[in-house]
């Protein structure tokens, strides 16, 4: 028999350790007869140093999965719009207080918020629902098609301490 572990404080915050720098930003999904309007993105909430410079979509289907990927020069500002998309994140710099550490977040639909990933931070994504999960990203710098700032690990690699695993439930 094992015993559930605290995962949210008496508030519902989260208790898990994140990398450092990881930062969220919630935001209120607005719903009437007519349909529904969420901001996703305002330079005057002052959430992020940087300005907003480029933006793109991508999707993860059900069930997929995307990375490991990492950034050395810029910073993803994921934004999820529908579904629900695990994001794994790993720690590999070397001068971060967080070194070596391995977080899971959940993004979805039911709770919008603006996610920062550092430069640094290997991360993976894996649809966990039961559609497309779309997802908007606000990097720091916008894509270099010729000199990409994007570098690759399978997703079974040994420099990332994951395993991952695909039971579902417990």
């Amino acid at each position: 028999m094992e015993r559930d572990r605290q995962i949210v404080d008496a508030e519902g915050v989260p208790t898990a350790a994140l990398p450092a720098g990881v930062t969220f930003r919630e935001a209120v999904t607005h719903a009437d007869g007519r349909g529904s309007v969420c901001e996703m993105f305002d330079p005057r909430w002052a959430w992020h140093d940087d300005e907003l410079l480029f933006v793109y979509m991508f999707t993860v289907r059900p069930g997929a999965m995307k990375g490991w990927g990492m950034h050395k020069r810029h910073e993803d500002r994921y934004f999820i719009q529908f579904g629900e998309l695990e994001v794994v994140l790993y720690d590999g710099r070397e001068d971060s207080e967080t070194h070596g550490l391995v977080s899971t977040v959940m993004l979805t639909e039911h709770h919008r918020r603006l996610m920062n990933i550092p430069a640094g931070v290997w991360h993976a994504n894996r649809n966990v629902g039961a559609r497309d999960a779309v997802v908007v990203n606000f990097p720091t710098i916008p894509y270099d098609h010729a000199d990409p700032d994007k570098y690759r690990l399978p997703l079974d690699t040994e420099e990332i301490p994951y395993t991952w695993d695909d039971l579902r439930g417990w």
